[in-house]
């Protein structure tokens, strides 16, 4: 982990309501890490659905093949994750690693080892010391609790500064349910599924297929809207749980409207858990909003959104209280979708600073500036050109980013 803490660390990990059907926690089996837990495990009740979105990356670790594997059934008994080490890009070796974790996850839980999920973050290229993981899942399997979250929330850690979890309650047809769960980031984020590691867990019964298209869809308007540093990780796994303790009458489909409630707060954990990821990004001294409009579609909007959050001129003038918009009008047109120079508008902090393809005359900055001393930066396009519109959300890029990074393998 970084030495210092991000200034948007809360005062302490959120007291995260216990999931029946769900028991987990972390144990230090020394992966990588000396005397912190760096290994999670959850045990989900029989019939548990589950759902999950992984990396589009054509590097992918074996754990996110073998997850691909499990989800097509959409049932599972247990996760098992480590940290410290990726596990990817490791050959053969890697495989038999992946497969040694779900062996021993399996025979802890007393279940087939196609019933559980595995995930490992951390460092790519270096072989997986599975023996390590094998000879502690006993005692970790021994000491899972229906209120381990912080313990399993830690051990996912990597050179992330502090835990991140979120929660939320809802019904399902007049039945109450609860939703919570944790996540892992601070470098290496650039989802194209989801975000490094995250798992959510709930009460609720719906089926594995539906419970797959509801975190598909929050998934892109949350982890999908998030950049550190514009680089997608080999790891990227997403899994969501659902033991159907809650008893609700199982929906028969996504729209059902019964699972409006239930729609609402899921996006509302995964986008908590998603703004926490980027305010925990190496070196991050400051939360990023961009919101764009007028674009061709969503789609497109998202794409310009994303292309001014990824720049490195942008990132550094926000680092530096610069109130550079030129970057952001680069940022706009390198972006290859629809934009109308002479339309365009930009705001910084609610300030019209852009409009009809030129600099606003006379506009005074002082407040733009000030805005931008902040810790929390808005950022406003509107390309001119349609409809669609989407919300991103970065960070800013510091020297510190350089310094983690440097060094991260010792």
């Amino acid at each position: 982990m970084a030495d210092a803490v991000s200034p948007f660390a809360p005062s302490s990990f959120p007291n995260l309501p216990e999931i029946a059907g769900v028991t987990l926690g972390g144990y230090a089996a020394g992966v990588k890490y000396k005397g912190r837990p760096d290994l999670f495990m959850a045990e989900l009740a029989p019939g548990s659905s589950v759902a999950g979105v992984l990396t589009t990356s054509l590097t992918r670790s074996s754990a996110v093949e073998w997850c691909a594997q499990v989800l097509k059934k959409g049932k599972a008994r247990g996760i098992l994750v480590n940290a410290g080490n990726a596990n990817a890009f490791t050959g053969r070796a890697g495989m038999e690693g992946t497969e040694h974790m779900a062996a021993a996850a399996a025979d802890a839980i007393g279940c087939r080892r196609k019933e559980i999920l595995i995930a490992s973050t951390g460092v790519i290229g270096q072989k997986l010391p599975a023996d390590r993981i094998t000879k502690a899942v006993p005692k970790l399997y021994a000491s899972l609790s229906a209120d381990g979250w912080r313990k399993a929330s830690r051990a996912i850690m990597t050179t992330d500064t502090f835990p991140k979890g979120a929660s939320a309650t809802c019904e399902i047809g007049g039945v109450p349910v609860t939703i919570a769960g944790f996540a892992k980031g601070s470098g290496m984020i650039a989802p194209d599924m989801a975000t490094m590691l995250s798992f959510v867990f709930t009460d609720a019964n719906i089926p594995p297929a539906i419970l797959q298209k509801l975190l598909r869809k929050a998934t892109d308007k949350s982890f999908n809207c998030i950049t550190v540093d514009g680089d997608t990780s080999t790891s990227d796994t997403l899994l969501l749980a659902a033991t159907g303790a809650a008893g609700n009458t199982a929906p028969k489909k996504s729209s059902d409207k019964a699972l409006k409630g239930f729609r609402a707060a899921l996006l509302d954990v995964l986008t908590d858990l998603a703004h926490q990821v980027v305010k925990d990004g190496e070196g991050a001294s400051k939360f990023v909003t961009i919101d764009v409009t007028g674009a061709a579609s969503d789609k497109a909007a998202r794409t310009i959104g994303l292309s001014i959050a990824n720049s490195p001129l942008v990132k550094t003038a926000i680092a530096g209280q610069d109130a550079n918009w030129g970057r952001v009008v680069m940022a706009v047109g390198k972006a290859g979708e629809r934009a109308d120079r002479d339309s365009m508008t930009v705001s910084m902090g609610g300030v019209l600073i852009v409009e009809k393809g030129e600099g606003v005359e006379g506009y005074d900055e002082a407040p733009v500036a000030e805005h931008l001393k902040g810790r929390e930066v808005h950022i406003e396009v509107d390309v001119g050109v349609g409809r669609g519109k989407a919300r991103v959300w970065t960070c800013d890029l510091t020297h510190a980013y350089i310094d983690i990074n440097a060094d991260y393998r010792s």
